[in-house]
């Protein structure tokens, strides 16, 4: 399976005939007299009965949806051998057989699509359609004119870009409200794939809240992503990103974004950026020249169904605060690590990227009511936001540590040793810090079935600290639960994070 952003890259050659394109500005300052942008809230027409066209919408709308050249120049220095292009060689070699070492500049184009959110220019796009570009033009469907773009704001972390022609009075699209969504809402996808020109599709939403990031991968990329897509499989393919998908209404609900496919091409699952979150983004940049972010200073993770039983929770709904960060907002208020943050400010939260979502459009400085769970109790905390700035030994099995043959327990399969120095300082462990280092897990056992690596730090088992090695030899030995709940310590690109897992008790290791 790929994950594919669609937008689409263009030979020079094909573009050769274009006008020239003047070269992007970027700018960091907020941008004098907000335009004003139209936004309807209220809910859509949910009658079952389908009309005989979406003719009347697609009118309305598809004026509102941009072609978006950008242009990237590559240099690159020539060689007659292609070796000579590593300076490794051309030191022990000097330049004899390099050749002259003219230095060519390559172009590359690419295609996305973008929408019209004001009348006098400003456009919604993704991110990556310009990011990295040189020269970025627009071209509106019917005004055969190119605009030469200036770059107000690029937002990798949701994939949302604001850009601005000098244009007035151009066929501005009207925003929905994408958090009264719902799946089974017939939604419409309008954008240029493949080059051939603007092209419609219909769909339905497939699912809401989607995420295209594997939760298990702990990278520091994951936990700054903002992801909370829509689902469809209205037809996208290369080329539609940054275009409109809206309701049947013809308001724009999302920003066309990517593609899950073996292929490529469209295969009915496509993503969209929810058009509230594109928005917060887009004010961000127009008020203050740029995007200010609620942090709490947790680090959260999902619940599964055996996490759930673990911490006793009658559902697997909420996210678990697997760390809290020291003299952060959510550590002066209270939180720990094991609660269960159900909802912020009435608002419930399903899992851990809507948790980042939702507190991520909230106004640093800003007081939100925090509800979770802990010990078996629902409580409530105040938490005043910060702003967010984006960011081998041998050893024993757990199961054993004589030589005989291991027996069955939690743990089994997993193979432990003490902490040293030497591994605290490899690992960046915080002072004072106790465990058992993991350094084997059979890739049958249920432990790593439940995620649990090489090099990770067991710090606590069913809520017991673990001291050393045999302290998690003698609590995995003595678990008897149908699931334990582990909390490990890992170190990820020169950074720790820690993170709760339920190993499965009641079957045997493969």
């Amino acid at each position: 399976m790929k994950l594919i952003r669609s937008f689409v890259g263009i030979s020079a050659a094909a573009l050769a005939a274009a006008s020239a394109i003047v070269a992007v500005h970027h700018i960091a300052h907020a941008v004098e007299n907000s335009p004003g942008i139209r936004v309807d809230n209220t809910p859509i027409d949910r009658d079952a009965r389908s009309g005989n066209s979406f003719s009347p919408i697609v009118k309305k709308v598809a004026p509102s949806v941009v072609n978006i050249y950008s242009t990237r120049f590559i240099k690159q220095r020539l060689y007659r051998n292609p070796l000579m292009a590593d300076p490794l060689f051309r030191r022990f070699f000097g330049d004899q057989f390099s050749g002259d070492g003219r230095e060519i500049t390559s172009r590359h184009d690419w295609l996305g699509s973008g929408i019209v959110v004001t009348l006098d220019g400003y456009i919604l796009t993704a991110n990556h359609v310009v990011e990295g570009a040189d020269e970025i033009k627009v071209s509106l469907p019917n005004d055969k004119t190119e605009y030469a773009a200036k770059v107000i704001g690029l937002d990798a972390p949701t994939d949302v870009a604001v850009l601005k022609i000098d244009a007035k009075n151009l066929p501005a699209v009207t925003l929905g409200d994408s958090d009264q969504l719902e799946v089974g809402d017939v939604v419409l996808a309008v954008g240029d794939p493949f080059g051939i020109g603007q092209t419609v599709t219909k769909g339905i939403i497939s699912a809401l809240g989607r995420s295209l990031t594997d939760p298990n991968d702990l990278n520091q990329y994951y936990q700054t992503r903002y992801q909370d897509f829509i689902q469809t499989d209205a037809a996208i393919n290369q080329g539609n990103s940054g275009g409109a998908l809206v309701d049947s209404s013809g308001r724009l609900i999302g920003i066309n974004d990517a593609i899950v496919s073996p292929s490529g091409a469209s295969a009915g699952v496509g993503f969209a950026v929810p058009i509230n979150l594109a928005r917060n983004v887009m004010e961000g940049f127009l008020n203050s020249g740029k995007v200010a972010r609620g942090y709490l200073g947790i680090d959260p993770q999902d619940i599964d169904d055996g996490l759930a039983r673990g911490f006793g929770l009658p559902t697997a709904n909420g996210a678990l605060v697997a760390d809290v960060g020291p003299d952060s907002p959510a550590a002066r208020a209270g939180l720990k690590s094991g609660d269960v943050i159900v909802a912020i400010n009435d608002k419930e939260i399903s899992g851990a990227d809507n948790l980042r979502v939702v507190v991520s459009q909230l106004r640093p400085g800003s007081q939100i009511n925090v509800k979770f769970f802990r010990n078996g109790i629902f409580q409530t905390t105040v938490v005043t936001l910060g702003e967010r700035m984006d960011i081998t030994r041998d050893a024993s099995p757990v199961s054993d540590v004589s030589s005989a043959p291991p027996k069955a327990d939690a743990l089994d399969g997993v193979f432990v040793q003490d902490l040293d120095a030497q591994i605290r300082e490899q690992l960046r462990l915080p002072p004072g810090a106790t465990g058992a280092l993991v350094t084997e897990v059979d890739s049958g056992s249920n432990s790593y079935e439940a995620g649990l690596r090489r090099g990770d730090v067991i710090v606590e088992i069913n809520h017991q600290p673990v001291a050393d090695a045999s302290a998690a030899v003698r609590l995995g030995k003595s678990a008897r639960s149908d699931g334990i709940l582990v909390k490990i310590w890992r170190q990820i690109g020169g950074n720790g994070t820690t993170r709760f897992l339920s190993v499965d008790n009641t079957r045997r290791t493969k």
